[in-house]
């Protein structure tokens, strides 16, 4: 018996704020009745739900998925359902064992001394030092769930101190974080301000949701109050940082540097600066890339695609779908 769902593949990212992609998306898609798409790899506007008649279930990875109009979808009658974050596992989450793999990568020099002992024979020990992190200040910009998690190692694995900032942030929600992961109180400091966690900050790491209030965030202002020896981490969203701004601190090497995972245009163009610019030379910043991976571990996105099947099935039998968003 032929199977009730024939499949077709999209591996290449189209990005549709660019009128011709955004056409070429609408075009490849107007076929199909189901869609499945990573979470927040490709944007389901109005201008797209509203071009694809045939769409009735919308599939995404994740609990939540801000790239997707789900008022608009119900308008058109389009469900959307996501995934669960299903059974955690044993120790961190995939994105803050990135996060700290980037923080470590950057302190140390990992990447950049690889590459030199593989392409210049002559290498041994470069000109640079690590970084070592106890005793350091980590500034979390954001102390949610992937924040605290981020503390917890930082102030149990490297001894460091934490100050932590967002803008409905109070000490005693700080207390009661700490409490959370096992920490005494007063183990996580509020800043007074933004800007004061980063003029304090040794790294600075960013764990914020991005919304329109949010976005640019950590723009020129922000990034001058930070210490030149300060590095910067991010694992959340690009646009949470102005990245004009953060192009031009690090190629006047402002700050001792930055590992970034996540970027406003992604997959990153093959011309990108980021991509071009020699970094850790002639000035500039160290920086340490990596393609929005944080999530990326077998195990999490195993699961996250067993529930994406799982709702395809519900869907055919005319069940009720797992995390249903409208």
């Amino acid at each position: 018996m032929s199977p009730p769902v024939s499949l077709t593949l999209f591996p290449n990212t189209l990005n549709v704020r660019i009128p011709d992609e955004r056409e070429a998306q609408i075009k490849r898609l107007e076929p199909f009745e189901v869609i499945s798409t990573m979470r927040e790899r490709s944007a389901f506007k109005a201008d797209v739900l509203g071009s694809l008649p045939n769409l009735r279930l919308l599939l995404t990875t994740g609990v939540r998925n801000l790239s997707i109009d789900h008022e608009f979808a119900s308008t058109k009658g389009i469900v959307v359902a996501g995934t669960s974050r299903g059974t955690e596992s044993i120790g961190p989450d995939s994105t803050t064992q990135q996060n700290w793999a980037l923080i470590l990568g950057l302190a140390r020099h990992i990447a950049r001394d690889d590459i030199a002992l593989k392409s210049e024979k002559s290498y041994w020990q470069g000109n640079s030092l690590a970084i070592e992190l106890p005793g350091k200040i980590l500034g979390l910009v954001g102390l949610g769930r992937l924040g605290k998690a981020t503390a917890k190692i930082a102030v149990l694995a490297f001894g460091m101190k934490v100050i932590a900032w967002s803008s409905s942030l109070s000490q005693e929600k700080a207390d009661e974080a700490a409490a959370e992961i096992g920490l005494p109180a007063g183990s996580i400091t509020v800043a007074v301000s933004k800007l004061d966690l980063l003029r304090q900050a040794d790294i600075v790491s960013l764990h914020y949701v991005l919304s329109d209030r949010s976005r640019g965030m950590i723009g020129r202002e922000e990034l001058a109050a930070m210490k030149p020896t300060a590095l910067l981490v991010n694992t959340s969203r690009g646009p949470l940082i102005d990245q004009d701004a953060l192009l031009e601190t690090l190629k006047a090497g402002r700050i001792r540097g930055a590992a970034i995972d996540v970027f406003d245009v992604e997959p990153l163009p093959a011309d990108s600066e980021w991509r071009t610019t020699e970094w850790g030379k002639n000035g500039r910043s160290d920086v340490l890339l990596s393609p929005h991976m944080g999530y990326g571990s077998e195990e999490y996105i195993g699961r996250m695609y067993d529930e994406v099947v799982k709702n395809v099935e519900r869907y055919l039998a005319g069940e009720e779908l797992l995390v249903r968003y409208n």
